[in-house]
C-alpha cells in the first residue's frame, strides 16, 4: 500500500476536475480573488505561481496583470495543470510547467513575485521551498502565500475527519489533516526569516460561504483530493458512503443551505 503521506500531494485522474468543480468555488475563487488584488496592486511585469493547481488564481492574475506581465504557473501534477489549461486561450500570455517548489526550474532573480495559494503545507521541505522562493525572486521581490488556519478554525476539515474517522476506526485515512497541517503563524514567521525574508506582513482571514449543495461540497471533498486513493486503497467503504454521510454532517452543523465558516492565513513578505 502506498502511504498516505505519500499519496497527500497526488492530485492525478479524475481527482482534478472533482477539485475544480465541487472545492473551487466554495473555498479556492474567494481567497483567490484576495490573493490576485494584492498581487496586482504591486504592479509585478514577471510572477510565477507555484502549486498552481486548476489554475483558479491564475485565471485572475492573468485578467488583472498587466497585459505586457509575464505569468508563469507551476505544480507538480500535470493532471492539475492540464485543467488549468483549458481556462485560457493559446495566444494568452501565460506560461505552465510541470515543476517541483523544492527544486525549481528557473535561474536565480527571475520574478518580480512568487505566489502560492494553499501549496506550503503539501510540500515535504518547506524550508527548501521557501529557499527556492527567495532565489528566483528579484531583489527586493514578495513572495505571497496564504495556508488554512487549523479545524477549530475550519469546522468543515474537523467534521470531515469524524467521519472518515467512523468509517476506518484503526486505520483511518490522513489527508484532510495534511491541508491544516501548517497553522501556527509563529513557526511560519520563523521559516520566512530563517530563508532571508523580511519586511513580513500576516493577514488572519476569515470568511463564510453560502453553499447550496452540500452533497455536492462532500463529493468534492472527497472525490476531489488524495482522499479518495486512500479510501480506495483500503478496499473496505464504498467512497459514496462517506460522501453521503459527510453531506448529513455539513447539513446537521452549517444547516442546508449551508453558511460555512472557514478561515485562511495570509504571509506577504521580501527577499531580503
Amino acid at each position: 500500500m502506498t502511504s498516505d503521506f505519500a499519496d497527500s500531494a497526488r492530485f492525478v485522474g479524475d481527482i482534478p476536475r472533482y477539485y475544480d468543480r465541487c472545492l473551487g468555488p466554495v473555498l479556492f475563487r474567494p481567497y483567490a480573488e484576495d490573493m490576485a488584488r494584492r498581487v496586482v496592486l504591486r504592479a509585478p511585469r514577471t510572477v510565477l505561481e507555484l502549486a498552481a493547481g486548476t489554475g483558479i488564481v491564475t485565471r485572475l492574475l492573468r485578467d488583472r496583470l498587466h497585459r505586457s506581465a509575464e505569468l508563469t504557473a507551476t505544480d507538480l501534477n500535470a493532471d492539475m495543470l492540464e485543467i488549468a489549461r483549458e481556462k485560457f486561450e493559446p495566444d494568452e500570455r501565460v506560461r505552465f510547467e510541470t515543476a517541483d517548489a523544492t527544486a525549481l526550474p528557473f535561474r536565480d532573480r527571475s520574478f518580480d513575485c512568487v505566489v502560492c495559494q494553499f501549496g506550503l503545507m503539501f510540500f515535504p521541505d518547506k524550508a527548501a521551498a521557501l529557499r527556492e522562493a527567495r532565489r528566483v525572486l528579484k531583489p527586493h521581490g514578495r513572495l505571497l502565500f496564504n495556508v488554512w488556519d487549523g479545524p477549530r478554525y475550519n469546522s468543515f476539515a474537523r467534521i470531515g475527519l469524524e467521519v472518515v474517522d467512523q468509517f476506518f476506526p484503526y486505520d483511518a485515512p490522513k489527508f484532510l489533516q495534511t491541508p491544516f497541517s501548517w497553522p501556527d503563524i509563529d513557526p511560519i514567521k520563523a521559516a520566512l526569516i530563517e530563508a532571508g525574508f523580511g519586511q513580513l506582513a500576516i493577514y488572519v482571514l476569515p470568511r463564510v460561504h453560502d453553499i447550496g449543495d452540500t452533497q455536492d461540497f462532500a463529493r468534492g471533498l472527497v472525490f476531489g483530493s488524495p482522499l479518495i486513493v486512500q479510501i480506495r486503497e483500503r478496499e473496505r467503504v464504498a467512497a459514496d458512503s462517506v460522501v453521503e454521510a459527510l453531506a448529513q454532517a455539513l447539513a446537521a452543523e452549517f444547516g442546508s443551505p449551508a453558511k460555512l465558516p472557514m478561515q485562511a492565513i495570509l504571509f506577504d513578505a521580501a527577499r531580503g
